[in-house]
């Protein structure tokens, strides 16, 4: 897939890590229309995420963002993780009508560590 624009491809300072997290997004579609998601994320990292959405947002847009954990966190007092994200860059739409759409994080950033699918 290759990125429609991008604001932060060079301010990137943290490795991505492709991990597979369910995800809460909330927002506005680039129409300005209010949705709501449940996908999950291709890739993340400490500071930002990236995720595929059916939704055409705009380049600059806010995003409420929601990983909830699983109940075996929640038993050891861990809350799901909340924060707002800046769309930094969009896909085309493939055809399945998916796009890729990057974050990065505006509020608190993700303290959760995880290896990559890749090496599990």
């Amino acid at each position: 897939m290759v990125p429609v624009s991008t604001l932060a491809s060079k301010q990137r300072s943290e490795r991505r890590i492709a991990v597979r997290l369910p995800l809460k997004v909330r927002g506005r579609d680039s129409r300005g229309i209010a949705f709501e998601e449940e996908t999950s994320s291709e890739n993340l990292c400490r500071s930002g995420a990236a995720f595929l959405t059916r939704f055409n947002v705009a380049l600059g847009s806010d995003l409420e963002i929601r990983i909830p954990f699983s109940r075996y966190a929640s038993r050891r007092g861990e809350s799901d993780f909340q924060t707002q994200g800046r769309v930094v860059h969009v896909t085309e739409e493939q055809p399945d009508g998916e796009r890729l759409v990057g974050v990065q994080f505006t509020g608190p950033r993700f303290q959760r560590v995880f290896r990559p699918e890749s090496a599990a």
